[in-house]
């Protein structure tokens, strides 16, 4: 960690999240954004990553995992492989299983991987979308 409680490896960014027109809310564990999305707490990867669920009226729910859980082949929490960004195995651990929990709890449609390449490849792009 660097100064302030910043993660050493996001100091190059830290001008785009230090802008002071910018108005931050902070939020701590799982918090309903606006009706039909929900920020889910999935620290491991870094604290405080948080994931997204996004209840779309046709496409039904859409969980953003991204970095929470990077790939399709990270759905096992017990044998996904971890990164070497990943900062805490743990929590990475605990909040794979979360979110397959989650998944599972929701009927989730489809589940956005933050660095799945053949996922990318697939998903839509504008000017399609998912409604």
């Amino acid at each position: 960690m660097a100064k302030g409680g910043t993660i050493a490896r996001q100091e190059a960014l830290r001008s785009q999240w230090d802008a002071p027109e910018l108005r931050y809310q902070l939020v701590d564990g799982d918090t309903t954004l606006l009706p039909g999305i929900e920020l889910i707490e999935t620290s491991g990867h870094s604290p405080g990553h948080q994931s997204v669920l996004v209840r779309l009226p046709q496409t039904g729910p859409v969980l953003l995992a991204i970095d929470a859980i990077p790939s399709a082949g990270c759905l096992d929490p017990d044998t996904r492989p971890l990164t070497p960004f990943d900062m805490d195995e743990e929590e990475v651990r605990a909040s794979t299983r979360k979110l397959i929990a989650l998944a599972e709890r929701e009927r989730v449609t489809l589940i956005v991987h933050g660095h799945d390449r053949d996922q990318w490849q697939q998903l839509k792009c504008l000017p399609e979308y998912y409604t």
